[in-house]
């Protein structure tokens, strides 16, 4: 009880030199509550610190304020890597971020779910709030590969598939750097093998991710996170101009994946 106590108080004032704008009840203009953050806060940072044993390199690259947009490789099955983000801004970053996710319109449907997501700062992934957010200073995560980034299969682990275009006219409209970002880890902790829709349907979701030991528990497995430097882009005239700058944020994370797997390969030998 006394390390969750402080854990509780650690977050508190984490959270409060955040650059989340809670008014005087402890709740932002988005519905983020600080009691709901301080309530999973505990529970991240064991996952986070011991269970995934998450290791950051090149965080520095991340601005201490104002707007910028977290571009990344998305896996696992469900989103570890989203959870495991946020906690490392507010961990690892100093001073600590707040990082918001813009999630998929299916997980706001979702009873408990989505009113849990709201209260722990993620938001429904629309461009008119996604604006407004970066227009206030905020600092967005955001997965190109959408729902078939997190759903790929254990056998295409770490292959990308197409990236949508949507994050990088947001970029350009506001003038927001972006921070390519690898996940290393999450393809292993929840290897899928196989999308049960028909279940999923019934929960809600696209698909219900089926491992190989059936259910999508994560299993304990060393992660870690690898940072590029800001690329800002200032204008998009054409279709293939926008997809040319989308492939190269794409590129430059495919670099940071193959960097983190490289590492991690001589690090097990």
């Amino acid at each position: 009880m006394v390390g969750i106590y402080d854990d509780v108080k650690e977050a508190e004032e984490k959270l409060r030199n955040s650059d989340i704008p809670f008014n005087e009840v402890g709740i932002d203009p988005y519905g983020t509550s600080i009691n709901h953050l301080k309530a999973v806060y505990p529970v991240a940072k064991l996952l986070y610190r011991h269970y995934f044993q998450v290791k950051c390199f090149g965080i520095q690259n991340v601005p201490d304020r104002g707007r910028a947009m977290l571009v990344g490789n998305h896996s696992g099955g469900l989103p570890v890597d989203g959870t495991m983000l946020a906690t490392a801004m507010i961990l690892d970053h100093d001073p600590p971020r707040f990082a918001i996710g813009m999630v998929d319109k299916f997980a706001q449907r979702m009873p408990i779910v989505s009113s849990l997501l709201s209260r722990t700062g993620q938001v429904t992934g629309l461009r008119g709030q996604a604006t407004r957010l970066l227009e206030e200073e905020r600092l967005l995560m955001v997965f190109p590969e959408g729902v078939k980034g997190v759903g790929k299969l254990y056998k295409d682990r770490y292959n990308m598939v197409e990236f949508t275009h949507g994050f990088m006219h947001l970029a350009i409209k506001t003038g927001t750097p972006i921070i390519p970002f690898a996940f290393i880890g999450g393809e292993e902790a929840i290897p899928t093998v196989y999308h049960a829709k028909k279940l999923g349907n019934l929960l809600g979701a696209p698909y219900f991710p089926v491992t190989p030991y059936v259910l999508p528990l994560p299993k304990p497995v060393s992660c870690r996170f690898y940072f590029g430097e800001p690329m800002l882009y200032e204008s998009g005239e054409s279709y293939e101009e926008i997809s040319n700058q989308v492939m190269e944020v794409k590129e430059k994370v495919n670099e940071l994946i193959k960097r983190g797997l490289e590492e991690r390969e001589k690090e097990e030998q």
